[in-house]
């Protein structure tokens, strides 16, 4: 395990944008995605009177990232779950609200760089592709079982796929000989099944498939799509989120609540807006921002990289 390889994506902005939230005392953050604890041991250096709530579905990174935050003691506590189990989480704890909440959406560096994980197309591996090894369906399953149809959708609103049809044909005529098992021969197929034009374009052809399987096995979007409004509703006022997301799909997911968040609900032509019509959001970007080039020098991974942030101004009004 080189450390070198495991540099946390726009990490110093990251820390800036949740600092004014979390210098003083007493002060929560949760870290939605431990993964190998890279953002979560910053965050404990930087800011230390700060307590860490971290989650992670996949229990070999929470091993991992316990021997990485074992000397912060009890400032750390790691929780088997997913991120939208937080409200629950935290209930358990006893906590009431928090000061700051961070989420990275990439796959950790530990689960692309495991070769027997599945989640790589570089690598030949089993196609399994599960966080969390203890429960749901493989990415092999996926392949092997899903209907036509259904593979199409997937990789078309998972992977943003324009051949999703002509993969998906190969796809089912190659699992009718003989199931799926290993990324090689998805790799393969899909190089095959290509049209001249669309390998030229857009890095490994089989990106946009692995992508969107992921997805899939993980139940990533629908978890999103509960995690970050549940995520807002545990912060505190004053207190602050950031996303880093690395696909469209996801960030279109984060910008729709915040834009949510920090608008007025009021009908128009109110000569005043009364309490509960107005923004519980202040926006902290302006749209979404980028990793810097040198960035994305030192560390590929950050390229697609998306960050996004929001200040929670008031509390709801039923």
């Amino acid at each position: 395990m080189s450390e070198s390889r495991h540099v946390p994506v726009m990490l110093q902005r990251c820390l800036d944008l949740l600092a004014p939230a979390l210098e003083g005392p007493d002060a929560v953050v949760v870290d939605c995605t431990l993964g190998l604890g890279g953002h979560s041991e910053a965050l404990l250096a930087r800011f230390p009177g700060t307590r860490l709530v971290a989650l992670d579905r996949d229990k070999e990174a929470l091993r991992l990232s316990g021997e990485r935050l074992a000397p912060y003691g009890e400032r750390a506590t790691l929780v088997h779950a997913v991120y939208d189990e937080l409200p629950e989480v935290l209930d358990r704890l006893g906590i009431a609200r928090v000061q700051g909440v961070l989420f990275d959406l990439g796959v950790s560096s530990m689960q692309l760089d495991e070769a027997d994980r599945g989640f790589a197309y570089a690598q030949d591996a089993p196609l399994d592709m599960r966080m969390d090894q203890t429960t749901g369906v493989s990415a092999a399953e996926v392949l092997n079982t899903y209907p036509p149809g259904e593979l199409v959708r997937i990789l078309r609103a998972y992977g943003e796929e324009k051949q999703a049809k002509r993969i998906v044909s190969a796809i089912v005529r190659e699992r009718e000989k003989e199931p799926f098992s290993n990324s090689a021969r998805l790799v393969e197929l899909i190089r095959d099944a290509l049209p001249q034009a669309a390998k030229r374009t857009g890095g490994n052809p089989a990106k946009r498939t692995f992508q969107a399987l992921r997805i899939e096995v993980n139940g990533e979007l629908s978890v999103l799509e509960r995690a970050i409004p549940a995520a807002v509703k545990t912060l505190d006022v004053g207190g602050r989120i950031a996303v880093l997301s690395y696909h469209s799909l996801e960030d279109r997911l984060v910008k729709q609540v915040f834009a949510a968040g920090a608008a007025t609900t009021a009908p128009a032509g109110l000569p005043v807006v009364p309490e509960r019509y107005q923004p519980r959001l202040k926006l902290l970007t302006r749209g979404a921002e980028l990793p810097t080039e040198e960035e994305i020098a030192e560390n590929r991974r950050a390229a697609p990289a998306r960050l996004r942030g929001a200040q929670r101004i008031r509390e709801d009004v039923e």
